[in-house]
């Protein structure tokens, strides 16, 4: 029996599924008027007005325990508050990774001091994480990272540099891998997590503008930073297996699926009218319908498993792998729609939302670990290697 076989349909609690109609109604009000293609950035948007109001409404930390602020609920009530942010194209970025791995990676593996610091501002949407993972010449190849932390007497001496780093220009804190011992040849061994304070000296952030002109993913430098004693984040040398279980929230939820779902939903509301209907988009809105459809149900059944506290990472890889397929055909398949339409008048705002999916589609397949790795996950998952 594989790790795929323990997949199975999972409803959503009722009592979750109640969050529903106060998280629409708050963003009926928050992004409502919001222009379809700025609505399409939602995960890679920043908004800190936007995540403070989430989290003063208590839509943060929903898993969190309440000592910590958070709300004490199962992940299936975050699948409902995420699933409706995405869905509406709310701007997230802000708080996105501090909320959706960051804190709960510190409750898993951090101490108390580290819990009772870190955790409430994430919860009340003042704080944010970015992640620290990938490097030049190391980005799936996560094992082979170069930067290193070296004790001293004031604690880690951290050297090194950090790529594709999420609103790390946002960002008050990262959650780096580095590697505390031994060599790049040393795989696995000797790998650890470092909570990084990015206003340290010798923290250099540059943004990177991407094809979109968007410039939220980045660059990170440490030069002779200090770290204190207690900046490392679970025991040393336990980077990796912490990675691996951080990665299982980063691979399965509804942001693997739903990348493109506002450009999907502004074409679909023009296919529904008289103008943009035709018996061809009819079916390709049925096609894409009945893919998106057991993604989420895959999706919920991860989120199943993380509700029991296990860390499906062969799971999530295969949702992840699936969903960005999926992600990527949405903008190529209406362009094609649309293509085939000589002479008709298009939306204007479709097609604004339909060029910046196309130029960002690219990346869906590489954040969160490329698709060749994924594979490989899922390969050794079924046991064919």
């Amino acid at each position: 029996m594989s790790a795929l076989d323990s997949l199975s349909l999972t409803p959503l609690p009722a009592g979750d599924e109640a969050l529903r109609g106060p998280v629409r109604a708050f963003l009926q009000q928050a992004v409502a008027q919001l222009p379809a293609h700025v609505r399409a950035r939602s995960w890679g948007g920043y908004d800190s007005n936007f995540s403070r109001e989430a989290g003063r409404r208590g839509f943060l930390g929903l898993t969190l325990p309440k000592e910590y602020g958070g709300g004490g609920r199962n992940a299936f009530a975050r699948y409902v508050v995420v699933e409706e942010f995405l869905n509406h194209g709310a701007p997230v970025g802000s708080h996105w990774i501090a909320e959706r791995q960051s804190a709960p990676l510190i409750l898993k593996y951090g101490t108390e001091e580290q819990k009772r610091f870190y955790i409430p501002p994430v919860c009340r949407g003042d704080s944010y994480f970015c992640i620290g993972m990938s490097e030049p010449n190391a980005g799936s190849d996560l094992a082979s990272v170069k930067t290193r932390a070296a004790r001293n007497d004031a604690g880690w001496l951290l050297n090194g540099q950090k790529i594709w780093t999420t609103n790390a220009h946002h960002c008050h804190y990262m959650i780096a891998l580095v590697r505390t011992s031994g060599t790049s040849e040393d795989r696995h061994k000797g790998l650890s997590q470092v909570i990084v304070d990015l206003k340290l000296p010798g923290v250099t952030v540059r943004p990177i503008t991407d094809l979109s002109g968007d410039s939220h993913f980045c660059e990170v430098f440490f030069d002779n930073v200090q770290l204190a004693p207690d900046a490392v984040l679970g025991n040393e040398g336990a980077g990796w297996e912490q990675v691996m279980s951080e990665l299982a929230f980063e691979r399965s939820g509804p942001e693997r699926i739903f990348s493109s779902i506002v450009l999907f939903d502004e074409w679909l509301a023009w296919v529904r009218t008289p103008q943009g209907r035709t018996p061809e988009s009819v079916r390709l809105a049925g096609k894409l319908l009945s893919q998106i459809a057991p993604l989420r149900a895959m999706s919920i059944a991860v989120t199943s498993k993380l509700a029991q506290g296990e860390s499906p990472v062969v799971e999530a890889a295969l949702v992840k792998d699936l969903g960005t397929g999926v992600e990527q055909a949405i903008p190529a398949l209406i362009a094609d729609d649309l293509a085939s339409r000589p002479g008709q008048d298009v939306p204007l705002e479709l097609l604004r939302t339909l060029d910046y999916v196309t130029q960002v589609a690219p990346s869906f397949s590489l954040r969160g670990g490329t698709r060749d790795i994924l594979r490989g996950m899922i390969a050794r998952g079924l046991g064919l290697r």
